[in-house]
């Protein structure tokens, strides 16, 4: 094997651990991510921490993106705030059901991540320089990379007890006025978070076959 860079063996090490204790999730672990969990459209009033909110990020920030590239940010709304600066700007449809959320957070994009790029990437001391002249191919790896770590977060959510709610039924202009004027950051999707009340769960809609969407060379 050539050099290892620095810190690589103990993420080998690491890795390897992992491999041998756990091979694959278990069947209930796989349903409360994603298998039978389901959209929220009703919530109860059970408080959601922000501490909760925390160690979802935690979790999110690990998934894979290309080059590190780290362009999701966040905010989160309650109570006030969110009646008076966000449901005004959700389509009629999204108005009760995010007024009833315990929390929901607005995901967006930093048209900017590359200015992070020497920290999140120094193994390419020239990785800014890629996107900083370029707002199109910037565009295009906040759009992709920060949607990537959005549905990462979503999974996080739902790992740590949470259930959630994604939806792009809202005024983006108005939005990105409202929470980001002035800046390089744009919305991507709201989500409403919390602990789902069951009796919102509509019937699970049809998904897509695997031999319809995939091949296999």
């Amino acid at each position: 094997m050539s050099e290892l860079l620095p810190g690589q063996a103990e993420a080998i090490a690491e890795v390897n651990a992992l491999r041998e204790k756990v091979q694959k999730a278990d069947v209930d672990t796989m349903n409360l991510i994603m298998g039978r969990a389901h959209t929220h459209h009703a919530w109860t009033d059970k408080p959601v921490s922000d501490e909760l909110l925390k160690e979802a990020y935690d979790l999110a920030k690990m998934g894979p993106t290309g080059m590190n590239i780290q362009p999701m940010r966040i905010v989160f709304l309650r109570d006030g705030a969110k009646e008076q600066r966000l449901v005004p700007l959700m389509l009629d449809s999204n108005k009760a059901k995010t007024s009833a959320a315990p929390v929901t957070a607005i995901l967006a994009n930093d048209q900017a991540f590359f200015e992070k790029m020497d920290r999140i990437f120094p193994i390419f001391p020239d990785a800014a320089a890629m996107f900083s002249g370029n707002a199109e191919v910037a565009r295009d790896n906040a759009e992709r990379n920060g949607t990537l770590q959005a549905a990462y977060f979503l999974m996080a959510l739902r790992s740590v007890g949470l259930d959630v709610a994604p939806m792009s039924g809202f005024d983006p202009a108005g939005v990105n006025k409202e929470f980001f004027d002035g800046t390089n950051v744009t919305a991507n999707f709201i989500v409403n978070i919390g602990y789902g009340d069951s009796a919102g769960v509509f019937p699970r809609l049809s998904r897509l076959g695997f031999e319809e969407v995939a091949q296999i060379f």
